[in-house]
């Protein structure tokens, strides 16, 4: 009975840890402005939009992990993935605009680097495709397919792209309202993964979408309905939060999505230009950014930017790509020609572990409880050879 009882406690203990783990993994957070990668064209003094260096709608945004060098799709027509320095000096481009496999890009958007290969998968908009480069930027190949135009909808083909743990990569179809998951080597369709609708586990212009490589999560930013959506590995729809707003926790029009190693949740909310940050369970924990006092840009085409720019750090038109890479967060302030790249600062926060078996967890703690057991025999051991 006494290691039946002893057990027990060791169990209950276990209960204990994990929600101590859960209450520090909720620890405060907060964003703070570092610096930017890339700017706007000086359209003033003559230059144009893809003068080198100068960045125009910068929606995917990814590192490289041998380098640590910063990719930026560059879009409206300059149609580059740009490659910055980690200091955030310009150092050349791939691409350019060219329908032909392996020529360029109609619009990059999303790009995410394989964390196996270190190949770069970019979502290529108006060729309804996905092109990869190998790490120095020469052609492999490309694969997947997507949506055309929705009345309504001023964008389609692919939004987010993410890799699982499983190899394959995730995709939203923006346009035809599902996530195609494809395998990460060939190319080949896998599954799909929800409907078009705006129940739990349907979605309208999914746009980001980022997998956890804690749990294996699947989170996308779920823009026409403005929330996100959870769904679990086998594409089960978990739980959604989020509802159309400018208050804390409500959205317009969520784009970029990113979690972090402690499973906190960065969402781009585009039209109120801030960065928003929510627990494993969306509960909000802090926003990140002001609105500039400026319009988007003219329909006509005329400039890729607002008028007029207002570069004061954490001042935004629009928040679109997003990126989490080492406690920095990369923004893209989609109408100023610039990514802002933010720093997370967290305190006391602890990662969150793999899944495990109740069972493993009550052994965690019943190993800890004995540990404890130990010592505490130890002191009263020392304790009485003193006495």
């Amino acid at each position: 009975m006494g290691l039946v009882k002893n057990f027990s406690t060791a169990l209950v203990t276990a209960g204990f840890v994990v929600l101590a783990v859960a209450a520090q993994a909720k620890a405060s957070l907060t964003l703070e402005y570092e610096g930017d990668i890339g700017r706007p064209a000086n359209l003033a003094e003559g230059e144009f939009p893809g003068t080198n260096g100068t960045l125009a709608v910068p929606q995917g945004i990814g590192v490289q992990d041998s380098t640590g060098n910063i990719y930026v799709s560059n879009g409206r027509g300059i149609d580059r993935v740009e490659i910055y320095s980690p200091q955030g000096e310009y150092l050349g481009g791939i691409g350019g605009t060219n329908s032909e496999p392996g020529q360029g890009f109609d619009e990059p958007a999303d790009l995410k680097f394989d964390p196996v290969t270190g190949e770069l998968h970019v979502g290529d908009v108006y060729n309804s495709e996905i092109d990869v480069y190998d790490s120095q930027g020469n052609y492999i190949r490309s694969y997947g397919s997507f949506g055309g135009p929705v009345e309504g909808r001023s964008f389609f083909g692919p939004g987010g792209l993410s890799f699982g743990k499983d190899g394959n990569v995730y995709a939203t179809d923006f346009s035809s309202d599902v996530i195609k998951v494809y395998d990460g080597k060939n190319g080949e369709l896998v599954r799909t993964i929800g409907s078009s609708g705006s129940e739990l586990g349907q979605l309208q212009g999914p746009a980001g979408i980022t997998v956890s490589p804690n749990t294996g999560n699947i989170y996308v930013a779920d823009q026409y309905n403005y929330r996100v959506q959870v769904f679990d590995p086998q594409g089960n729809a978990l739980y959604s939060f989020g509802t159309r707003g400018s208050e804390a926790g409500q959205f317009r029009e969520p784009i970029g999505l990113e979690v972090d190693e402690y499973e906190n949740i960065y969402v781009a909310d585009s039209q109120n230009s801030r960065v928003q940050v929510f627990d494993k369970n969306g509960n909000f924990i802090t926003e990140y950014g002001t609105a500039a006092n400026a319009a988007p840009p003219a329909s006509d085409g005329t400039s890729p930017y607002g008028d007029p720019l207002d570069l004061t750090p954490g001042t935004f038109n629009w928040t679109a790509g997003l990126h989490y890479d080492d406690d920095k967060l990369y923004v893209g302030d989609f109408f100023q020609g610039r990514v802002q790249v933010l720093n997370v600062v967290r305190d006391g926060a602890t990662k969150v572990p793999e899944p495990a078996p109740v069972f493993g967890l009550g052994l965690l703690g019943f190993g800890v409880v004995a540990t404890q057991l130990r010592k505490t025999r130890q002191q009263k051991s020392a304790i009485s050879l003193k006495g």
